[in-house]
């Protein structure tokens, strides 16, 4: 039995090791590197691909690894499956004795030989076997392109022997129960225990494949029911003989498996006369074909279908009786590849462009040429799958899509050119069936797909709304976001068509109403998607979950689609018969600046300044995130590349801006906007991508928040700068005061939340497990584009406004973080604060209730006057609004399940607060009332509309406030008063001398008898980047870090006037390339310093163990002083050469930026500080009798190293002890 759980991550570590190995080798042996090497080239040439050759070897290589194992696993299957006669790798008994006396009959011949041999030998004998050949054959596997090492080999082959000590057993298992002798119609259930466990292998055998490629399988339910909707009606229509239906982006097939399955059947009914499975298995693979462009993708679907096939043939050994079959399948792009149908009926050739398909050594290719020409060249009965949802982030390959898909648009998702894909693919009616031929198709093809619903409203998917989608025959919509599909956390929608103009002025939709209560506990039997295949084909039908209705066509053929049920698509056309639009209020909507590079320009301002930038060129940046509740919360820092004429600061080696951001040149002139590069479209390389500086000329802007669960808008009257994540609205110059608040009431009420909901893109569907199931915890995209039809009605809210906004400002200023900014942080002024917050609060949430029903009435949902005109109006928490009440009330009742409640830190109440005056509560009983009866007031008064109030525990934003507050104190002169480095323990001592210092840190730990030592230790660790790169990176980082020094000896050749050429982007970091999570949190993707200190490792002293640091403001060239000063200190000390050799390794890496950044001669000495450091360098080694290598090439102890790695988690067993 296959224990995939215990499976899984065990393999993907074996994946790691050998990619790891693979890598190694192919950087030694100089044959594989100039192999890859010219393969990336051709690939690069020919506009394939914009990754560096770094980046697309750890690709290829990974792919090899998988490759590999993949091929151990299937040779274990057939053996523990009992599919052959031989034993290669392992076995129970007497078939265990087998494959030892094969492993040892194999080295006598080849005594020389390591399993890497050997484990060639067995792949080159399985593929003996006509069945298997193809998963074995060159052009169809990376498995021939590099071996691995001897060692890695005889790892991989003893991981698949190893044996369980307690059972006296192999450890893993492939073995399946009978699993030959089910009937046919039982063969893909059957499957689903067996085969199946590769399918899980696809989506998690390799972490850097599963992001590359968004790896995710479709549950059997959700593919049998677009199966049900294609397939069978195809064979309905077209019969049996000759029908062909693809997957063209298949994944692990199980799309192709399911229609296997179902073709199978129907071949072995009597009356096509086929009595002979293996024909009618060959027959039913006749009509299945596929693609994938990942390799390790196709080679599982091709063993899966080979079992399958197996499997309903009854067959017993695959290499008795010579069994062979057909698979049509292919490894590549189906974006690139075939043919598209054109006017005549006749298909033509995808456009082809210079050396585009220039093919690399078949050693290397992984796509399969021939195959793909012929699998995309025909067209096809059914078209069915579950297209990838990501962007495209090769630059190269992007462009390419877009050439070939006029639905493309902007930054477009996968769905978006594969969605027009799946309808080419199509046949269409007169169409011939194949180009040897003269029978031409009776219909047009069917199209099912599952794919992610963001096209809908976010502003990629207008062209292929608008443009494409006229042009075919979409049948039907559904609205899957609502239901439990495993694995998807995108929301998702399925759409049915035909490959034909359209046929009828509507389209079927299955609108969604609300989602899973609960998950179920069988997905395919959840509530909503047994409401979708319940009401279908029920036109009128409507339930809890869903309704279905025949919409116009043209409502689909209008960007953006509003698919919502129960009523929300007429709720939101009766909100927009509002005399006007926000479009005729405002001047614009759109970005104040965007930078395409946030990861290099946004840094909190401390880092800035310790960066050597000016504080000209740093300005105040408020982000998307900070937009919250009528307020901003924290305002931000961003290097501000120009001066006070809004001009680009000049291009000088002095200027602090040059200097911060010039190791990353290369990876700044690269970005792009829509007309080109920063070069192409006439920019500086270090100024934004976008500065809409006429934005600032009036000081009022009302921005909001593009990514959030709810509407959140604010006015700033002080011309802050709001980053492409806060997008801002410019009223007309002589707009008002009054003008900006009574919009900004409009946009802030749950009325507003709705409507922006129902045109505006969903993004994730929660934050995991249940909560897929709950709206109110959807984040949403909230874009200007789609702001700008907002109905604006005749009346605004104008009084209302004005209280929120004094009340924002009071609220802001009691906060922690403000606290602290404002002096020295007491236990008393915290404790003052936390309860004007509460209040103020308290008065803010009544108001929003106040302003929400008072918008019910302005857009004309109700007649009456629901605001309460008292002076008394009493503070509100959380669990205390009408729609709570209601919930509360329905919780009781049983007909409720929800974590609102519990996610808000509210209590439930059935009952109105008695201390609440009379007439308020005469009030919420009359909206609790009219909730409970006008269908459109309930609609909106729902959690998923109504504000959340959800800040940060007051203890987590206090400790933050405290924690930043004492990392300044340590950071300041007091503590750093010379340029030397200083141990943690130093730093101690100078903070228990500090009285302003320890009672905050009291504070801080709760507690007056706290350890300053081990306080500040924790602190400055946490805070600190190590010195050398191999104490800050793994091995791959390493790799990487390479990279990027050999593109900063090219960008300094190319400012000496050297000709480089083009400077290879370098690669960006991930969290795996660091030692330390925390280096990660201070560096990121670009290795941006943002650290406070430099920590040196390995450099304490026998009198103070405590870790050795510098402060990490100094320039370089104070950074090799201090160093330096440490390094003569402790060879007077009489350090030995290894412990003196990691600081001339740091003096080493100090000395290019020391030549750069510090070129003058240094009058005392004649010459300049980075030769007399050099000079220093060169004799100091010599002196130790080691060279530069030795030094450049140091590694810390192993102990160490040990100690300095990731912390191994405990067990679940562990943990209990």
């Amino acid at each position: 039995m296959v224990y995939i759980k215990t499976l899984l991550p065990e393999l993907r570590g074996v994946v790691k090791d050998l990619a790891e190995d693979l890598l190694v080798r192919s950087m030694t042996d100089a044959e594989s590197d100039a192999g890859l090497r010219e393969a990336h080239r051709k690939i690069k040439e020919s506009g394939r691909t914009a990754q560096s050759f770094e980046e697309w070897r750890d690709d290829y290589l990974d792919q090899v690894a998988v490759a590999w194992v993949l091929a151990c696993v299937f040779v274990r299957f057939m053996e523990d499956n009992d599919l052959i006669n031989e034993r290669w790798i392992a076995g129970e008994g007497e078939h265990g004795k087998m494959a030892e006396g094969e492993h040892e009959l194999f080295f006598r011949s080849h005594p020389h030989d390591t399993d890497r041999e050997y484990l060639h030998h067995v792949f080159v004998e399985v593929r003996k076997i006509p069945a298997a050949a193809e998963l074995f054959a060159e052009g169809k596997t990376p498995l021939w392109a590099l071996a691995p090492s001897g060692d890695a080999a005889k790892r991989l082959l003893e991981f698949f022997q190893e044996v369980d000590a307690e059972v006296g057993g192999l450890k893993r298992s492939f073995a399946t129960e009978k699993w030959d002798t089910q009937p046919i119609v039982d063969v893909y259930e059957k499957l689903s225990p067996q085969a199946r466990f590769l399918g899980d292998l696809y989506q998690d055998l390799s972490e850097h494949a599963r992001k590359k490629f968004a790896l995710l399988q479709t549950p059997v339910f959700v593919e049998e029911f677009i199966l049900d909707r294609t397939l069978t009606f195809a064979l309905d229509e077209f019969g049996l003989d000759g029908l062909r239906m693809i997957d063209p982006a298949c994944g692990s097939g199980h799309f192709l498996l399911g229609a296997f399955d179902r073709l199978f059947h129907e071949w072995m009914k009597p009356e096509h006369g086929v009595n002979n499975k293996v024909v009618a298995a060959q027959n039913a693979l006749d009509g299945v074909w596929g693609v994938d462009i990942n390799p390790f993708a196709v080679a599982i679907t091709r063993f899966r279908l080979l079992v399958a096939v197996v499997n309903a043939c009854g067959i017993k050994k695959l290499n008795q009786q010579n069994y062979s079959w057909k698979l049509h399948l292919a490894t590549g792009d189906s974006l690139l590849w075939g043919s598209k149908p054109s006017f005549n009926g006749e298909r033509v050739p995808i456009k082809r462009q210079g050396n585009f398909f220039e093919e690399v050594d078949r050693i290397y290719a992984i796509e399969e040429l021939a195959a793909l020409d012929e699998v995309l060249g025909q067209g096809y009965h059914v078209v069915v799958g579950n297209p990838p949802y990501i962007t495209v982030k090769d630059k190269a390959q992007s462009e390419k899509y877009r050439e070939l898909y006029s639905a493309c648009h902007r930054q477009y998702s996968l769905g978006v050119p594969f969605t027009q894909r799946f309808w080419e693919l199509a046949i269409r009616k007169g169409e011939r069936i194949n180009q040897d031929s003269e029978t031409v198709s009776s219909g047009p093809g069917y199209v099912g797909m599952i794919t992610a619903n963001s096209f809908m409203k976010r502003e990629f998917g207008k062209k292929l709304i608008e443009e494409f989608f006229p042009r075919v025959d979409l049948t039907h919509v559904l609205d899957t976001s609502g239901a439990h599909i495993p694995g998807h956390g995108t929301p998702t929608v399925i759409l049915y068509g035909r490959s034909r103009k359209p046929v009828s002025d509507t389209v079927r939709a299955v609108l969604g109403i609300k989602g899973e209560p609960t998950t179920p506990d069988d997905p395919s039997q959840g509530l909503v998607w047994h409401s979708i295949l319940s009401q279908i084909d029920r036109a009128g039908a409507e339930d809890e979950f869903t309704s279905t209705t025949e919409v116009p066509r043209k409502t689909f053929a209008s960007h953006p689609w509003s698919i919502g049920g129960g009523g929300a698509a007429d709720l939101k056309e009766i909100l927009e018969l509002s005399g006007s639009i926000l479009a005729d209020a405002v001047d614009l909507i759109g970005l104040m600046f965007m930078t395409r590079a946030d990861d290099i320009y946004f840094a909190d301002r401390a880092s800035l300044i310790r960066a050597g930038v000016n504080v000209t060129n740093i300005a105040s940046d408020v982000e998307g995130d900070a937009i919250r509740d009528w307020t901003i919360s924290t305002i931000e820092s961003v290097l501000y590349p120009y001066d006070d004429q809004l001009r680009p600061v000049r291009e000088q080696s002095d200027s602090g801006v040059i200097k911060f951001l010039w190791p990353c040149r290369v990876t700044l002139w690269t970005r792009r906007e829509p007309n080109g590069d920063h070069r192409q479209i006439g920019l500086t390389w270090y100024e934004w991508s976008r500065f809409q500086k006429e934005r600032l000329r009036t000081p009022r802007t009302i921005a909001f928040s593009k990514i959030a669960t709810h509407n959140h808008f604010v006015l700033d009257r002080e011309r802050q700068l709001f980053n492409c994540s806060a997008p801002i609205i410019k009223l007309p110059a002589d707009a008002t005061e009054d003008d900006h608040l009574a919009l900004l009431g409009l946009l802030n009420s749950s009325t507003a939340c709705f409507w922006m909901k129902q045109v505006m893109s969903g993004k994730h569907k929660g934050d995991g497990g249940e909560a897929h199931a709950d709206p109110a915890y959807q984040r949403f995209e909230f874009t200007g584009t789609q702001l700008l039809n907002f109905p604006i009605p005749e009346q605004r809210p104008l009084d209302l406004s004005r209280l929120f906004d004094g009340l924002g400002q009071k609220y802001n200023v009691s906060l922690p973080n403000a606290i602290v900014q404002r002096g020295i942080p007491t236990q008393a002024g915290l404790e003052e604060g936390r309860a004007t917050a509460a209040c103020v609060r308290g008065r803010m949430i009544a108001l929003q209730e106040e302003l929400d029903w008072e918008c019910y009435r302005l857009y004309d949902l109700l007649s009456d006057d629901l605001r309460y005109i008292g002076n008394d109006l009493p503070e509100i928490r959380l669990g205390e609004r009408a729609f709570e009440i209601i919930m509360a009330r329905r919780m009781a009742e049983g007909k409720l399940q929800t974590t609102w409640f519990v996610r808000h830190g509210s209590t439930p109440i059935t009952e109105i607060p008695a201390h609440w005056p009379t007439a308020y509560r005469t009030l919420v009983e009359r909206r609790i009332r009219v909730i409970d009866t006008i269908k459109e007031i309930e609609l909106i008064e729902r959690p998923e509309y109504k504000r959340r109030w959800n800040t940060e525990p007051w203890e987590e934003q206090e400790r933050r406030a405290l924690k930043g507050w004492l990392l300044d104190r340590l950071e300041s002169p007091r503590y750093w008063p010379n340029v030397e480095l200083q141990s943690t323990a130093q730093l101690a001592d100078r903070a228990s001398g500090d009285p302003e210092f320890l009672p905050v840190a009291a504070l801080y730990r709760g507690r007056p008898d706290f350890d300053v030592t081990a306080l500040v230790a924790e602190l400055v660790e946490a805070e600190a980047v190590s010195f050398l790169p191999v104490l800050r990176y793994k091995p791959s980082g390493l790799r990487k870090r390479e990279v990027w020094e050999r593109t900063w000896a090219l960008q300094r050749k190319q400012d000496a006037g050297g000709d480089v050429g083009d400077i290879p982007v370098p690669p960006k970091y991930t969290t795996p390339d660091f030692l330390k999570n925390d280096y990660w949190r201070l560096r990121g993707k670009l290795d941006v310093p943002k650290e406070r200190w430099i920590s040196y490792p390995h450099l304490q002293t026998e009198s103070d163990p405590s870790l050795v640091v510098g402060w990490a403001g100094w320039d370089h060239l104070q950074q090799a002083t201090s160093l330096v000063a440490y390094y003569d200190a402790r060879k007077r000390e009489g350090w030995d050469n290894m412990r003196l050799s990691p600081l001339l390794a740091g003096l080493d890496q100090l000395l290019p930026w020391i030549h750069q950044w510090h070129p003058e001669i240094d009058p005392e000495f004649g010459d300049t500080a980075g030769q007399s450091y050099q000079t220093l360098l060169e004799n100091d080694s010599h002196e130790l009798g080691l060279t530069l290598d030795d030094i450049r090439n140091w590694q810390p102890p192993e102990k160490a190293r040990k100690a300095h790695s990731p912390r191994k988690k405990k067990s679940l067993a562990e943990d209990a002890e």
